[in-house]
């Protein structure tokens, strides 16, 4: 059974868009969502639009909502497996939050990682170390991976 919440959540997703950020309610279930985002402009990861997904646990909004990228992206704050490391998703979770607000940071995230809290180390040393070539290499991903 779908709550009022998530109910409510899910119709103010699709008639109040998130600009460069699509998230679709899965016809089976409602509480999955395929994401698309779209990469921030002045960003290597711009021009890609990067697939994810979110989850609602039963437990939502006592529970933060599950998100995994599923296309592979040059990030400090992304792993290979599509985890991402982003304190709303953790700690920082409240019920207040919605799942625009998980949508949004997650964009922002590609704007402004979080060098000093990576799920990467090896990325986020690079980043550090040298950024031109991180950001060069999140660029190249980005043409592989995230223009499908």
């Amino acid at each position: 059974m779908i709550t009022p919440r998530i109910k409510k959540e899910t119709e103010r997703l699709s008639t109040d868009p998130i600009v460069g950020i699509y998230a679709t309610p899965d016809e089976t279930n409602f509480r999955h969502f395929h994401v698309q985002i779209s990469g921030p402009a002045d960003t290597p990861y711009n021009g890609g639009l990067f697939k994810a997904e979110l989850f609602l646990p039963d437990e939502y909004p006592m529970v933060p909502p599950k998100v995994l990228f599923r296309t592979k992206i040059f990030h400090p704050n992304i792993d290979k497996l599509g985890r991402i490391c982003l304190d709303i998703l953790k700690k920082n979770w409240s019920p207040a939050l919605q799942i625009r607000a998980v949508l949004v940071s997650i964009q922002s995230l590609l704007s402004d990682a979080n060098l000093d809290d990576p799920l990467d180390e090896e990325v986020a040393e690079l980043f550090k170390t040298d950024p031109e070539a991180a950001e060069e290499k999140a660029r190249q991903w980005t043409l592989d991976y995230a223009n499908e």
